[in-house]
């Protein structure tokens, strides 16, 4: 496995100002993620931890410091490009699911190929793959309500990995999901984590955090402490 940096976090602060207001979510962040790890990053509401997962998807810039995504510093991307490199290196699992309810499983997981450029049938075919990865092949032509939260979610992880992305970010993964469907789902990720993906984790929940190979942990907008761990619960 390739030990080299894929996510570098470098002195990044972010502060959000509301008139005279001003509040620090991250303050001097310095991070490394090397290709192929398994990363839970844990902290209590409002520790920053959400707004970390924020600047590593690309989905906001930090105020100050650098943010390299594979050897690419973002800070220096319109939002064109910034698009682009999000859509091919990320995959993204939340919590809500957020997936389109009037439409089938198989057009949810076809909607990142559909802003990468990619024709029609070769989206059906890899859509269907990515289905059957995730046990859901017979089930590609139902609607969101028509599926439990645990096929909701799995539907999600499909459309993560459909564009084969290095790096799935997943924030809060099993919030909504039973216990039985808890498992499952940290099933899958060690399953992509054995497949050589990066895994970046957002979570309270210590079990959860336990499938990890390394917990970061966040209080007030800072990293308290950064250990390596023996995985638990991995197949």
């Amino acid at each position: 496995m390739s030990r080299r940096p894929l996510l570098i976090l470098d002195g990044v602060d972010k502060r959000y100002d509301s008139g005279e207001i001003s509040v620090s979510a991250l303050r001097g962040i310095d991070l490394v993620i090397t290709r192929g790890e398994y990363v839970a990053i844990m902290g209590a509401s409002g520790s920053g931890k959400s707004t970390l997962m924020n600047i590593l998807g690309c989905l906001d810039a930090p105020t100050r410091g650098h943010y390299m995504l594979a050897g690419t510093d973002v800070a220096g991307l319109d939002d064109t490009d910034l698009a682009a490199v999000r859509n091919r290196f990320i995959g993204f699992v939340f919590q809500s699911f957020n997936l389109i309810p009037r439409t089938s499983a198989q057009r949810n997981v076809e909607l990142p190929m559909v802003y990468a450029g990619i024709k029609p049938r070769e989206r059906a075919e890899r859509a269907r793959a990515a289905l059957e990865t995730v046990g859901l092949g017979d089930r590609a032509q139902h609607k969101p309500s028509e599926l439990s939260g645990g096929q909701q979610q799995r539907v999600a992880v499909a459309r993560a990995i459909v564009t084969n992305p290095a790096i799935i970010l997943a924030d809060e993964p099993t919030g909504n999901l039973d216990t039985k469907s808890t498992g499952e789902m940290l099933d899958m990720l060690d399953g992509l984590h054995r497949s050589g993906r990066t895994i970046v984790l957002i979570t309270h929940e210590p079990d959860v955090a336990a499938r990890a190979s390394r917990v970061v942990r966040l209080s007030d907008g800072r990293i308290v402490s950064d250990e390596r761990q023996a995985v638990r619960g991995a197949a």
